[in-house]
């Protein structure tokens, strides 16, 4: 079982570093609806693994998962986007994304410490990290493609407000709060892009039909 965690890390890493090497092209080649209906898809993806996520978190946590849950965490990033029209919107979604990125990697340090080898917690947690890295790229990527005047977001400099040390059952009700946050963030930016692909997109295929 632990060679068959290992060896899934390990595919994963290498799918990952692959795909980094095509960031820069991706940027350069897409057009407007394929480079949308790609970042979707992967946002999707995750979205679907988010949920997993928190299932698999709440049952590896205890009796009372449910209640870790429902206690709040100023120190986690709000889900909800913002900004008055489409290039702020896409760069609120990268800076969202890179605030969330240490706190999934400080709740993936808190579980390695609370959680026994091999744990799917840990795997299903790692894929999910992973995979948006690869997301952010996209966005970035979105965001240089239709906006190319503008300035190319750049990743956030240190950590996020993370929280102090916590005895395990802060750890825990952290952890929840950090992981159905993203659930929730992740699919407003599903729903965020396909109001985008429908407007912005729609909007520029028109434009280069008339001129």
């Amino acid at each position: 079982m632990v060679k068959k965690l290992s060896m899934t890390l390990l595919s994963l890493l290498l799918v990952m570093a692959v795909d980094s090497t095509r960031t820069e092209t991706l940027c350069r080649n897409q057009q407007c609806g394929s480079s949308l209906q790609q970042t979707l898809k992967l946002t999707r993806l995750i979205h679907k693994e988010s949920v997993d996520l928190n299932r698999i978190y709440k049952a590896s946590q205890g009796d009372l998962s449910e209640l870790f849950c429902k206690i709040s965490n100023n120190n986690v990033p709000d889900p909800s986007i913002s900004g008055l029209d489409p290039s702020e919107r896409i760069l609120n979604i990268y800076t969202h994304l890179e605030a969330f990125f240490p706190h999934l990697k400080r709740v993936f340090e808190q579980q390695t410490d609370l959680q026994l080898p091999p744990s799917p917690l840990l795997t299903e947690l790692t894929i999910v990290r992973h995979r948006s890295s690869g997301l952010a790229a996209l966005i970035n990527c979105l965001y240089q493609g239709l906006f190319p005047n503008l300035p190319v977001p750049q990743p956030a400099e240190g950590p996020t407000s993370l929280p102090p040390p916590l005895n395990v059952f802060q750890q825990k009700v952290y952890g929840c709060v950090v992981l159905k946050r993203y659930k929730e963030f992740l699919s407003n930016v599903a729903r965020e892009l396909r109001t985008l692909k429908s407007q912005v997109c729609r909007k520029r295929a028109q434009m280069n039909v008339l001129f």
